[in-house]
This record gives structure tokens, sequence and C-alpha cells, in this order.
């Protein structure tokens, strides 16, 4: 055999060998797939229905809404019928089946349970449980009630301890304030007490909360309230004027009758009653004429230019320190105020004690017994002159001089000069201080001035 034809041979028997190899090989090995075409194992140890469906049956038994639920497994797959009183319910027992092992799929059939025995039965059922929980909580509540009102009461009786609170405060006033502070001190504490006592901390909590935003609101709601109040309380510790006393505030003049909560209440001197918000007052200018006794008052009388000015001071000086009202320390005073058209204004100045003289009746005097001295000494207190200038034509005639009038025969003679002051009355004038003290005298309870609080 030739070299040729044995190559032959050797190749055809290696092409043999391959067929053969390809041919005895596995389904697996050809495709190269390790699942390809190889059958479903099955597990032995997997759970069988009847212990799936039991399994189902002991959770839905411990739950109420599911109890009325049927279950069936067939082949691992699990069949839900019955009825449920919610949609909630059948949802949530599906959600349950399928995580039970060995359970391939769940087939939900609940139905809803529209029934009015079934609606009305559990109400009833909670109504009672309700009932019953009421029943075992009736004492822990008395003990709450029992230790709010007893609470309360001991704040009560300690608001009502007057004696106490008029050595603590500097008024009657502040003192009703402080005993009613206490009084809400000891009802906040009964009410958080009894609070934690029923466990009830989240409700004290949201309570604060509302009270607090409720607080706020109704804050700058009533914000002029408050002021006015706090303004009572500053106005009653520091008074800056007393009962009767003759004062200007923010421009009001009169006597002050009495200080409330609200307002400050004053009798003009036309005998009408005027009431000023005490958050006014205590900001106000206040001008009070009765702190000091003694008063100056003062008037312009004008003389001749022609006169002598200081020769005219001295008369009128003269004529003031002659009246045994007005006061030598200081004296009396005098000065030339201005150089007016027609006259020279002259300044006048003297001082009264307003408990023995009457400011209005001892100036009128002063000016009459002045006016009266610079009459006899020869001063002139000339009217105003005009001086009136026409250009242009004739001027008009002078009219006719007029003749004094002869008083007639039984005609009473012209009184005399007015009086020096040693007969005139200038005493003072009670009878607005005498109607104060009326209107004190029918409410003293709501006055909150008092003699023994300091005064600025």
């Amino acid at each position: 055999m030739t070299r040729v034809t044995l190559r032959f041979w050797l190749a055809f028997a290696a092409l043999l060998a391959c067929v053969f190899a390809l041919l005895s090989a596995p389904a697996g090995a050809q495709t190269g797939g390790s699942d390809a075409g190889g059958e479903i194992q099955l597990e032995t140890d997997a759970p069988s229905d009847a212990a799936i469906a039991r399994r189902i049956e002991t959770i839905f038994g411990e739950i109420q809404s599911l109890s009325g639920v049927e279950i069936d497994v067939e082949a691992g797959v699990v069949t839900l019928t019955g009825e449920t009183v919610t949609a909630e319910a059948a949802s949530r027992a599906e959600a349950l089946a399928s995580r039970v092992e060995g359970v391939v799929t769940v087939e939900n059939r609940i139905g809803r349970d529209v029934s009015v025995a079934t609606r009305v039965a559990p109400a009833v059922g909670e109504l009672e449980t309700s009932l019953q929980d009421l029943v075992r909580f009736f004492p822990l509540l008395a003990l709450a009630v029992a230790l709010f009102l007893v609470l309360g009461l001991a704040g009560w009786l300690l608001s009502r301890w007057d004696g106490l609170w008029r050595v603590l405060a500097p008024n009657r006033f502040v003192a009703e304030l402080l005993g009613t502070t206490v009084f809400g001190l000891f009802l906040v504490f009964g009410l958080v007490s009894a609070l934690t006592l029923l466990d009830a901390t989240a409700f004290l909590g949201a309570l604060l909360g509302a009270a607090g935003v409720i607080g706020l609101a109704v804050g700058f709601a009533v914000k002029d309230t408050i002021e006015n109040y706090i303004a009572s309380i500053m106005l009653s510790v520091r008074q800056p004027f007393r009962p009767n006393e003759h004062v200007v505030i923010d421009g009001q003049e009169g006597r002050v009758i009495r200080l409330t909560s609200r307002a400050t209440v004053l009798m003009t001197l036309d005998g009408n009653h005027l009431r000023l918000p005490n958050a006014l007052v205590f900001k106000a200018v206040i001008l009070n004429y009765t702190r000091n006794p003694e008063r100056r008052f003062d008037f312009i009388l004008g003389v001749d230019p022609d006169d002598d000015p200081m020769s005219a001071i001295e008369t009128g000086l003269t004529a003031l320190k002659a009246l045994d009202f007005v006061l030598t320390a200081p004296d009396p005073a005098g000065v030339i105020r201005e150089v007016g058209d027609s006259t020279i204004n002259l300044f006048f100045a003297g001082w009264i004690d307003q408990t023995a003289a009457d400011f209005f009746k001892s100036r009128s005097v002063a000016i009459a017994a002045v006016k009266a001295a610079l009459d006899q000494a020869g001063f002139t207190l000339p009217d105003p002159t005009y001086r009136l200038r026409i250009d242009g034509g004739a001027l008009p005639a002078a009219p006719a001089a007029r003749t004094p009038a002869t008083p007639a025969a039984g005609a009473p003679a012209k009184p005399a000069k007015a009086p020096t002051g040693e007969a005139s009355d200038v005493a003072p004038d009670t009878s607005l201080a005498d109607r104060v003290e009326e209107e004190r005298r029918e409410a003293p309870a709501r006055d909150l001035l008092s003699e023994d609080a300091p005064s600025e």
C-alpha cells in the first residue's frame, strides 16, 4: 500500500470517530444549556393542600373581621370565598393567604356583607366595650375630678384672704389682682395635675398649645384694653393725683372724682362728668393746681403812652400789697409787658393761699383794686385809638360834642370806685368740691385712689 493510500484511510477513520462521538453525546451537551429540555423535579417535603388550608384557617380564626372567609386549596392554588364587612378586610385576607408556605397563587372571590344585623352588631359590641371601660375608668376619673376641685377650692380660699394681700400689696386694686392671679394659678395647676393622673399628657400638650395660640390672638384683639388695664395698675401704685384735686390732664380740666380699673373720672368746672382712659392719663402731661397751696395770679392793664409807666407800676403794686389776701412772700410783681399801638401794657402778678382765698375771686378783686388806684392817681386807661387818613376830598365834619347827661332828680349816684379788697369776699368756693365728695360717697368701693399709696 502506498503512502498516499495510508494517509487517506487514516483520515477517514478519524472522521468516523468524530461522527460516532457526536452521536453518542447527551442532548444538554449538544446545545450547551444546563436546563434546556430538563424535566421539573418534585419537592417531596412541600406542604400538602390540606396543611395549607389548615394553616390559613388558623390565621383567619384569630382575626374577627376574617372569620366569615372560607378557604379551598387545590394544587397550591388558594380560593377565598365568603363575605367580609369591608373591602380592606378582603384585601387583607388575600395578602395573608399569599404569604403561607406552599401557596402558588390566591383567587380572591370574597364578597361584601351589607346586611343590617352585621353592621349593627359590631357597633353595639363596641358600645358595650366602651361602657365597660368607662366603668373600670370611673374611679380614676372621680379621683382626678376630686383633685381638681380640692386645688380649685384651696386657691379660691387663698384668694379671699384679704388681710394677706393687703399686707403684700400697696393698695386694694393690686391686692385684688394678686388674689385673682393666685386663684387662676391654682386652677391651672389643678387641671394639669388631673390630666397627668389620667395619663392624658398628649391632650394636655395640645390644650396648652391651643391656649397659647388663642391667648396670642386675644392679646392682639384686646391690645388697647390690656394697655388700659396695665396703666390702671401703674396709676394706682404711683398716684399722680389725689381725690378732689384740681388738675388739667391732656388739656381737660376738672376735679378728680375717682380712679377706676378702666378710666379716670373728672368733674369739669361746669359740673359735668369727664371720663379719660387710663392709658391716656398715664402718658399725658398732668397739671395739678391743688398740690401746691400757693398759686400766682396775673393780669395786664394798659396806661396812656404819655403817662409815666414806672410810676403807674409803683401805684399798682402799692394797691396789690394793700390787699390782705395777697401774700407778701413772694412779693407782688409789676413790669412793663410791651408798648402797644395806643397803650403801654403793664403786667401785674400776686400770690395767694388757695386754702384761704379763691383764685378767680382774688384775681378779680386785684384787677379792680389796681385799676381804681391808677384812676385815682390820674393815670389814663385809654381805649384803642385808630388813625384814619383820607387822600383827596374834604374831611368829614366832626360830630357835635355830646353833652354829658345830667342825672335826673332822685336818681341814684354813680357807684364809687372798686373796693380795695378788705371788704371783698374772696373765700374759697367749695361748691364744686362738695359735689365731688358727694359723688365719691355714692360708690367708694370702685375708687382705686388711696391716701396711703405713694404719690408722685
